[in-house]
């Protein structure tokens, strides 16, 4: 339970590393999928109910939202930029091409070169625009695989197939990317620790740079959740489930991906730009239907403040089309909310979070908010706090991470 009313600050850094530099990231959402998977629910179309000429109306949109929102997040440098979705690789190569610049046009470059990342599933019409999207300056390739199992890919209702997969990993190398980022899925339904072995051994026979993996989750109204409650969806237990982030944790450890983030696996140098921007809490600009944005501190929000998109495609169309700011709702974030999420996202990551940089931000340390929770975690052997205050999971921590973070929100 927290404690204290102590004076307002900004949006809590987790390590001083972290502090605003005046960078920026920019997420781009492109929500068409060619199916839509039954665990998804994510803000997504199919391709099939998509009226004629929707996609170039979609990235004219995509344009027009990123002037606007370039007024609030003036004089930043662009640090990375991601198209995620939905299936962004549908867009024709000239359509990111056009994205991309405008981003760079709009804010001044990074010293460093930027992260570009496109979300990417096996198929053979993406397979063949791989060279294209390198020419128009995409440099990181996040690739779905979720499996190289035919049957658990039919049970997650994914539409491609193992051999896509294999086929789209080695024409990636082939047109020159040097940076992938794979995503698998385990405690799949009927999947047992056995097939994830074979998954990741797969998967890291391809000597990808970073490795994203993550639990199944079942989101409420999805045709997954339906099932489940029927008594339809048969998924690992939690003894099985905690034999499997081992699994995943000490075999990328062997093939020379270290865990950085709950989920996430990466060569040194290699970890996720633009992902680590939202787990410190640093300024993203998201546009596209359903994108959330993260804004810094200003007067009227102490704290930061988040704008979030219509989920709707008619609506978010509607409103850019006719000049209008296209979000749903904007969120100014409270005290208590940004201290709870300042130290769980923290938390999510290897170094945890450093005492000093969350009082700088709140006026004081965790501890004088969350002393009843921090006492419990630590005897229960979830939670190492330093003698100065900063806090990291323990091994089992990571294996209850959920459990962690309900004690602080």
């Amino acid at each position: 339970m927290e404690q204290g009313n102590l004076r307002p600050q900004g949006p809590a850094r987790s390590d001083p590393r972290d502090g605003d530099d005046g960078s920026l990231g920019v997420y781009v959402h492109v929500p068409f999928c060619e199916r839509v998977c039954p665990y998804c629910d994510f803000a997504v179309v199919a391709e099939r109910k998509l009226a004629p000429g929707a996609p170039d109306r979609y990235v004219a949109a995509l344009l027009t939202e990123l002037e606007m929102g370039a007024a609030r997040f003036a004089g930043r440098r662009l640090e990375t930029l991601y198209f995620g979705g939905g299936t962004p690789s549908l867009l024709a190569p000239e359509s990111l091409g056009r994205l991309i610049e405008a981003a760079r046009s709009r804010f001044g470059r990074e010293p460093a070169p930027l992260e570009i990342t496109l979300e990417v599933n096996p198929s053979s019409l993406e397979r063949s625009r791989l060279r294209s999207f390198r020419e128009a300056g995409i440099d990181r390739l996040s690739i779905g695989v979720q499996s190289f199992d035919d049957t658990v890919l039919r049970r997650l209702g994914r539409a491609h197939r193992a051999g896509e997969a294999r086929r789209t990993l080695e024409a990636a190398r082939s047109a020159g990317f040097q940076n992938l980022s794979l995503d698998l899925i385990f405690a799949a339904p009927d999947q047992r620790l056995v097939d994830l072995e074979r998954d990741l051994d797969e998967a890291l026979s391809f000597a990808p740079e970073h490795l994203s993996v993550y639990e199944l989750t079942v989101e409420a109204a999805t045709p997954f959740a339906l099932a489940e409650r029927r008594g339809q969806l048969r998924r690992a237990g939690e003894a099985e489930v905690v034999e499997m982030v081992r699994c995943i944790e000490e075999r990328s450890a062997a093939a020379g991906l270290a865990r950085y983030e709950l989920s996430s696996y990466a060569r040194p140098g290699r970890e996720a730009r633009h992902n680590s921007r939202y787990w410190a809490r640093r300024p993203v600009l998201g546009i596209g239907m359903g994108a959330w944005s993260c804004e810094p501190p200003s007067e009227a929000a102490p704290y930061g403040a988040r704008r979030v998109n219509p989920r709707d495609l008619a609506a978010y169309l509607e409103r850019v089309e006719a000049g209008q700011p296209p979000e749903a709702r904007v969120e100014i974030l409270e005290p208590r909310e940004a201290r709870a999420e300042a130290l769980f996202l923290a938390l999510r990551r290897r170094e945890g979070l450093a005492a000093a940089a969350f009082a700088l931000d709140f006026g004081a340390a965790p501890r004088a908010f969350f002393a009843e929770s921090l006492d419990r975690l630590t005897r229960g052997g979830l939670l190492e706090e330093s003698p100065e205050g900063n806090l990291r999971l323990t091994e089992r921590g990571r294996l209850l991470a959920d459990s962690v973070f309900e004690r602080f929100v």
